[in-house]
């Protein structure tokens, strides 16, 4: 069935490159430019999208081998992802249950105990408190109910998931519509890790807009890629996700061919988007495909975000390909922070000024719209009204020549 959606969107995108048109939604769109800015509106973001909704925060490629472990802190929680001997991610507040004190520092590592660097209470793989140093003069302790804190998480498709609300509700498949099956096709889970770059960014909108967007590429990047690219884009969308496919690449070669040999190398082309923060791109390297994961988080403050931006690809690792990757790799951060973002906060400054009060996305640019249009709807529903939001979706407006 995932597949037969691939398919479709495939013939759709063909059928809008022989007319000749694009995707466009049946109006412009304003957004207030307080939006990017205000303070009450982003606490309102962080507490109602980032801390309720799955995020994508690792890579089964990042911690593939067992007792391997991710940390990472998300808007203010300190995440643990480890990979227990039985296989199983489980995700954790990376937190000591007796002082607090985190267990251990953002980044990827090895580890089949979890050692507090304060006073060594020691925890399992799966969570569970095996340790309390000098536990007879300490006193009396139920280590059962000592565990690290256990957050939702789900593994699909070879990326990772986590919910920063331990008691959610959530239900993942409602949230996914689908939209994991459909990534399956792109092989992320035997794929190896080439490299993160973390890259300081304006508000969390201004930096996420560009990664739905092809109205920019040929303008804004017309000293590096943008001459090769088209502004025009297709949008598909599942669920609060889409796929964002342009009129270029190899969709010509499927014309003439049965559906049934339509290589899933050129059905799972395009940008695919994870609402609210994720986008996953791929390029070609030395016959190898290498694919950009960027996910954007919001700052400190409205006025700024990080963005995590990670390279998979199906290639070994050798020692060819790596300085390969790294050159390629060092050509997108630059794209992304001397480009992208050097205009972003350049924006973030204008926005502030007062001087317009709502900022214009066309037609044309309906991946943004639908973005906004989700935002605005979390921020209205209340915790036991999620699935059914995700479930239901919402009135994302008519869409012409869809």
């Amino acid at each position: 069935m995932s597949r037969e959606k691939l398919v479709a969107m495939a013939e759709r995108t063909i059928a809008h490159n022989k007319a000749g048109t694009v995707h466009l939604t049946e109006s412009v769109t304003t957004i207030p430019a307080s939006n990017y800015f205000d303070p009450e509106r982003w606490q309102r973001e962080v507490d109602m999208i980032f801390k309720r909704v799955p995020l994508l925060l690792a890579m089964t490629a990042e911690i593939k081998e067992v007792n391997t472990y991710k940390a990472i802190d998300v808007v203010g929680m300190p995440v643990l992802i480890s990979r227990g001997a039985d296989g199983v991610a489980r995700a954790f507040v990376n937190m000591c249950s007796h002082r607090g004190a985190q267990l251990v520092d953002p980044g990827v590592g090895t580890a089949r105990r979890f050692a507090c660097p304060y006073h060594n209470w020691t925890y399992n793989q799966e969570g569970d408190l095996v340790g309390v140093f000098k536990q007879d003069d300490f006193g009396q302790l139920d280590t059962s109910c000592l565990g690290l804190t256990q957050l939702p998480i789900a593994e699909r498709a070879g990326l990772i998931w986590v919910t920063l609300s331990p008691d959610s509700k959530l239900d993942f498949d409602a949230f996914f519509a689908g939209y994991d099956e459909m990534l399956e096709f792109c092989d992320f889970a035997s794929m190896n890790h080439f490299g993160t770059r973390i890259l300081a960014g304006p508000n969390w909108k201004i930096s996420f807009d560009g990664y739905v967007d092809f109205y920019h590429l040929p303008i804004l990047h017309k000293n590096t890629f943008g001459p090769d690219m088209s502004p025009d884009a297709l949008f598909h969308r599942v669920g609060p996700h889409q796929r964002v496919t342009g009129p270029r690449g190899n969709w010509a070669k499927l014309e003439g061919r049965p559906t049934s040999e339509w290589p899933e190398s050129v059905l799972t082309g395009g940008v695919w988007s994870v609402f609210p923060h994720g986008s996953i791109a791929g390029f070609e390297i030395e016959g190898h495909k290498i694919y950009q994961v960027a996910r954007v988080f919001p700052g400190a403050t409205a006025d700024e975000s990080v963005t995590y931006l990670d390279f998979i690809s199906t290639a070994p690792k050798t020692e060819e390909f790596i300085e390969a990757a790294n050159k390629q790799i060092a050509f997108l951060e630059n794209v992304v922070r001397d480009e992208d973002y050097a205009t972003g906060l350049k924006i973030q400054r204008t926005v502030k000024t007062g001087a317009k009060k709502v900022l214009h996305f066309g037609r044309n640019e309906g991946g943004a719209q639908y973005v906004h249009g989700w935002l605005d709807a979390l921020l209205v529903t209340a915790d036991e009204d999620l699935n059914e939001l995700f479930r239901n979706g919402i009135d994302a407006g008519r869409i012409t020549n869809y």
